[in-house]
Parts: C-alpha cells; structure tokens; sequence
C-alpha cells in the first residue's frame, strides 16, 4: 500500500476550500491554527476573518491590547488561546522582528505552540518534513495499523507520531498533514466512519478484524467536577457592576459579581450570603431569578444562574463596589469589555445588551 499516493490522491480530489489555505504565509497559517484548536471550522472562520481584518499581519496584532483581542475573541472559549496569541506576536515582533522562525527548536518555545502547531507550520510555510499529529491523525493511524496503544498516553502518542515518520510525503509534507485532516472530517470519523467507501479499507487493520469501534483506545480520564455560579446583577439607573476575573480560563474576562458553589444551594440561601456578604438590608429586593443553565467546558460543568436586584440607591452601590473591587460602569458600555460566552448568552434577558 502506498499510503503517501492513495491520500494526497484522496486529497486532490476531495480537499476543502478553505480560506487560509489559499496561502502559506506563516503568520496567516499560524492564525487559522490557534483559532481552530478546539474550534469547528463552521465557527472559526468568521473569526479568522475578523482577526486577519483587523490585524492584517503579525505587526498590527503585537500593538494591540489584550482587551480588544479579549473582544474579537468572545465567543471561542479556551481564551488562554488568545492571550498567548497576543504575548507570541509581540515575542516574534521582538526577538525575530515579524518574521516567523522556521525551525522546531524556536517555534515550540514560543507560548500556545505546541508540537501540532508547530509541525503545521514548518510543514505547510516551509515544506519541512514533520508530522502533525492531532486528534484526527491518532485515531486515523491507530486505525489503519492497529495501534492499541492508548493515544492520551505519551506512549500511544509517540507510536503514532514514529508512524507517520515513516509516512509522510517528503516532497509535500504540507499537503500531507492537511490531507489526513481532511480524511479525518470526512471519512475516518469519530462517530459512524465511512469504512465502506474508504480507499484503505482493504489495509485497515481496524476494518478487517471488525475492531473500528474500539480503536483508538483511550485510559479512562478523570471525571469533570461540577460547579454552581450565581451572578448577580446589581444595575442603577444606568450604571452597573462587573468585575474583572484574575484567573482561571476566563482570566482577563469580565463578569458580574459571584457567589461560587461545589454543590447545589438554594436560591433562597443564596440570597441569604449575597446579603451577608455585602451588608445589605433586608428590604433590598431581588426582582427576579434565572433558570438554571448548563454550560459545559472541558474540565467542569457549571450551572450558572442569574439574580436580578431591583435598582440599588447611590449608597448601597458604593459600599458594594467598594467591598468587592467592582468597577461601576455605563450600561450601554457593556459592549467595551469582553465576558464569558455564558454571560453573553443570557444578554437577550437583561435590561440592556451586550453585542
């Protein structure tokens, strides 16, 4: 079997039209990469659009501030992404004045490249010969050759990564790594793969011994933890609260205040501690409550519930504000700071909108 011919064939005639790969410029590639860790495509591209629109080269992406990346971000998730994108430009702009490195040894130590990335990149720019070996390309391999070994381990990684060393085009690693990608997405899919019509099916292992279904395997991975998060919105006549958060995935974000819990508490109790917490009188009222919503990441699952206070007198604001290092803003400047996407998707039932 000549895996090299049979995919980029595969490729030619299947490959899709994609944006950023009318074009080999490191910096673009670079982009479209970050953007589409943990990012369908659907999705990424109209901000891969936005970012090459308003920074149009790695040059007017290291002037900006993390805010306005923060912004142009909202709605991607893993913000770290962003932020790295921000601190790599500026290293590249600093130590290689704009122009990407085109080794392995200099790439990877710039932060949010990792192995992946960096193959990607000296592959598809530089016609380096390197595997990039993701999600799609660990179960593609360990399908057709039969690798046990399991691919959330070093191990099966490497036993992976050691195959397409031995795989891969040396004339057209770029167009190789992008053709697995391709193949991945269409027909050795995670869920119902297309193994009736696939060009290795004769050479599967996992096909012909009827195992598709148990490759690749995995180890049993730690259970995500569960929070509550109740956000209260503390609103003026025309002015509200928002704090900006220090940590965590949301880091640099923006949010209401919070009362976080390992376990579920009743909306009465809640109110209860937000009152304790800032000294409030009992007669300031909560005018509504959310539902409770599932919102899932990576790591936990939150269920995130809204507490809506009726308007607040100048003096009850100030003391809050100033017991929990808010900021007292404009609501119809909500729009200049960047929130969770959790956050923004409740905007449609407040009092005012974040775009």
């Amino acid at each position: 079997m000549n895996f090299c011919t049979k995919l980029l064939s595969f490729y030619e005639e299947n490959k899709r039209d994609l944006i950023w790969r009318k074009t080999s410029e490191p910096y673009k590639i670079w982009l479209s990469e970050i953007i589409l860790q943990q990012t369908q495509i659907s999705q990424g591209t109209a901000y891969y659009l936005k970012f090459i629109e308003t920074y149009p080269t790695v040059f007017d992406l290291a002037k900006a501030e993390e805010q306005d990346i923060l912004l142009l971000w909202q709605g991607l998730g893993y913000y770290s992404r962003a932020r790295n994108l921000l601190h790599t430009a500026k290293e590249i702009v600093r130590i290689y004045k704009g122009k990407f490195p085109d080794n392995f040894n200099d790439l990877i130590k710039l932060k949010g490249i990792g192995e992946y990335t960096a193959s990607a990149i000296l592959s598809i720019c530089f016609k380096k010969v390197y595997p990039a070996v993701d999600g799609n390309v660990l179960r593609i391999i360990s399908r057709i050759f039969g690798i046990r070994e399991p691919i959330n381990q070093a191990s099966g990684k490497k036993q992976v990564t050691e195959k397409c060393k031995t795989l891969i085009c040396k004339e057209n690693p770029g167009d190789f790594n992008q053709a697995l990608m391709d193949f991945g997405s269409s027909v050795c899919k995670k869920s119902n793969p297309n193994c009736a019509n696939c060009i290795f099916n004769n050479a599967c292992e996992a096909y012909q011994h009827d195992i598709v279904s148990e490759l690749p395997v995995k180890t049993n991975t730690k259970a995500k933890i569960t929070e509550y998060f109740n956000y209260f919105i503390l609103a003026g006549a025309d002015e509200i609260l928002i704090q900006k958060r220090t940590s965590g995935i949301w880091k640099n974000l923006y949010e209401f205040p919070l009362i976080v819990s390992g376990k579920r508490i009743s909306v009465k109790t809640v109110k209860a501690q937000f009152k304790e917490l800032y000294s409030l009188p009992d007669e300031c009222k909560f005018t509504s409550v959310s539902e409770p919503v599932k919102h899932v990441l990576s790591h936990k699952t939150l269920f995130v519930r809204f507490y809506f206070l009726q308007e607040l007198s100048e003096k009850q604001f100030l003391k809050i504000r100033d017991s929990g290092n808010f900021l007292k803003i404009k609501q119809k400047n909500l729009s200049d700071y960047p929130f969770p996407q959790i956050i923004r998707n409740f905007s449609t039932v407040y009092r005012f909108t974040i775009p």
